[in-house]
């Protein structure tokens, strides 16, 4: 319990450098250069570990588009 009598949230994990190494250059086969400029989200989407995602319609593509106007 914290001083204003909640409870502290939860520290963030460690990323799992064991793991991420094994898959990306064990199972993968990746080079190391290749290992090291990959995101986490494509060394997932190469190990087919990412779900599926709904694809952008047009109230979604508008938002963004209001939301991240371009720039003159």
């Amino acid at each position: 319990m914290n001083p204003t009598g909640g409870t502290a949230p939860e520290p963030p994990s460690a990323f799992p450098w064991d793991e991420a190494l094994a898959l990306g250059l064990g199972r993968l086969h990746w080079r190391p250069r290749d290992f090291w400029r990959a995101t986490p989200r494509e060394l997932m989407a190469a190990a087919g570990l990412s779900g599926p995602r709904a694809a952008l319609d047009g109230t979604g593509l508008r938002d963004l588009i209001d939301r991240y106007p371009d720039l003159p």
